[in-house]
C-alpha cells in the first residue's frame, strides 16, 4: 500500500486525508440516488482499495449518512450489497438575502428542498435590523421543521450583493448600500444562531448550485442574474471561479457608455445602470440587447460554454431575454470567427435558485465539491 508520509514536512494530515476520501465515498452515494451503489463499484471509481472503503461506508453507516439499499446479481459470486445516502440524516439552510426580499429554504443532503420561507426585507435599514430579520427566519424555519436547533452536520448558507469577501465574511461596499462596507455578517449571524455560517455573493451561490446540479458541471458557463441589480457567477473548467479577492463576477459595474448615466458604483455607463434604466421605463427589449451586449464582451474574453440568465427581472419575461441576449451574442461570436456556438439559455432553479445556491455553500464541502471541481478528476488516496 502507498505511503504518503510528506518528507518535507512533520507529516501528513491524517484527519483530512479520512475526509477527503470519505467526501469522494458520500458524493458517489449521493449521485447513485435510491438505487443505490456496491463497495466494489465505490472503490473502482474512488482507487481506494476494498479494505479502505469498507472502513469508510462502515464509519458512514454508523453515523447515519449511509445505509443499505439491497442486493445486486453479480457476475460472479454471491450478490453484491448496494449502499445508497440517508438524505433525511443532515440538512442545510440557504438563505438568500436580496435588497428588498429574503428568502429561506431548508434542505436535505441531497439539496432537496424540504421547508421554504420568504419576508419583505429593506437592506437599507441596517446591519443589526437585517442580521436579526435572517436570523429569525432562519429558526422560524428550523422551528417548522421540527428540527431542533441545527441543521444536523451543516449550518447556514447566505449569499446576497456584493462584493464581499467570502473567506472572511464581511461585505464590502455594497452598491448603494455604503453603510454595510466591512461589516463582519458571517461572524453577526453565527453569534446569533449558534450555527456554522457561509457567506458568498449571490451569483456565485447560483452558479455553485448550477454546477452541482448538471449545468455544465464539467465545462465552463457564465450564470447573469438581473434582478435589483446586474451581477455574474463563473464556472470555468467545472470549478467556481471566486477570484483572489471574491472580485470575479462584478459583471454589472463594466462600462458600456463613457458619457453614460451615473451608475451607484460612481462611474457612468455601467451596464447595471443601463439595463435597469431601460426596465424601469418598460423597455425589456433594450434591456435585453444591452444585456446581450455585455454578455458578448465576457463570451469574447473568456470563451465560456454557454450563458445561462437568471433573477427576478429575466424570470419576468423569460423568453424575451433568451431571444435578446442570444442573438446579440449569437452575431458577436459570428463576427469573431468563432465556429461553436454559444447557447443561451434560462437557469434551472427559478425564484429560489440562489437560495438552493447558499445551501450548497455547506453541503458541497461534505461531499467534496466545495468549488464544483469535475467529477473525473477526484481521486482517493489509501491511507497505510
Amino acid at each position: 500500500m502507498k505511503s504518503y508520509v510528506n518528507r518535507a514536512n512533520s507529516g501528513v494530515n491524517l484527519p483530512a486525508l479520512r475526509g477527503h476520501n470519505a467526501a469522494l465515498v458520500l458524493d458517489l452515494l449521493r449521485a447513485a440516488g435510491e438505487e443505490g451503489i456496491s463497495r466494489l463499484e465505490l472503490a473502482e471509481r474512488t482507487g481506494l482499495t476494498p479494505q479502505a472503503v469498507s472502513k469508510i461506508t462502515a464509519r458512514l453507516r454508523a453515523e447515519g449518512l449511509a445505509a443499505e439499499a439491497g442486493r445486486r446479481a453479480s457476475t460472479g459470486g454471491k450478490p453484491r450489497t448496494v449502499l445508497r445516502l440517508v438524505p433525511e440524516a443532515g440538512h442545510a439552510v440557504g438563505l438568500h438575502l436580496d435588497r428588498d426580499e429574503l428568502r429561506a429554504v431548508l434542505v436535505d443532503l441531497t439539496g432537496t428542498v424540504v421547508a421554504e420561507r420568504r419576508a419583505p426585507l429593506d437592506f437599507g435599514a441596517g446591519a443589526e435590523a437585517v442580521v436579526e430579520a435572517a436570523a429569525g427566519e432562519v429558526r422560524g424555519l428550523l422551528a417548522g421543521r421540527g428540527e431542533g436547533a441545527a441543521p444536523g452536520p451543516g449550518g447556514v448558507g447566505v449569499a446576497l450583493p456584493g462584493p464581499l469577501d467570502h473567506a472572511e465574511g464581511v461585505l464590502r461596499r455594497v452598491t448603494g448600500f455604503p453603510e454595510w462596507d466591512g461589516f463582519p455578517l458571517r461572524d453577526a449571524l453565527a453569534g446569533r444562531l449558534g450555527l456554522p455560517v457561509v457567506v458568498d455573493k449571490d451569483t456565485n451561490a447560483a452558479a455553485l448550485g448550477l454546477a452541482l446540479a448538471g449545468d455544465d458541471a464539467s465545462g465552463s458557463f457564465a450564470y447573469l442574474h438581473l434582478g435589483t441589480g446586474l451581477g455574474a457567477g463563473l464556472v470555468l473548467g467545472g470549478a467556481l471561479h471566486r477570484g483572489a479577492r471574491t472580485g470575479a463576477g462584478e459583471f454589472g459595474h463594466q462600462v458600456l457608455r463613457l458619457d453614460g448615466p451615473l451608475c451607484e458604483c460612481g462611474d457612468r455607463g455601467c451596464v447595471e445602470a443601463l439595463c435597469l434604466a431601460a426596465v424601469a421605463r418598460g423597455d425589456l427589449d433594450e434591456a435585453a440587447r444591452v444585456l446581450g451586449t455585455a454578455a458578448g464582451n465576457l463570451v469574447g474574453l473568456l470563451d465560456v460554454d454557454r450563458v445561462l440568465l437568471g433573477g427576478r427581472t429575466v424570470f419576468a419575461a423569460p423568453e424575451l431575454f433568451v431571444r435578446g441576449v442570444g442573438a446579440v451574442v449569437a452575431e458577436r461570436v459570428r463576427r469573431g470567427g468563432g465556429g461553436a456556438e454559444v447557447p443561451v439559455a434560462l437557469a434551472s432553479g427559478g425564484a429560489r435558485g440562489v437560495a438552493e445556491g447558499a445551501a450548497q455553500l455547506v453541503l458541497a464541502p461534505l461531499f467534496g465539491r466545495a468549488d464544483a471541481a469535475p467529477p473525473a478528476n477526484r481521486t482517493g488516496r489509501d491511507l497505510d
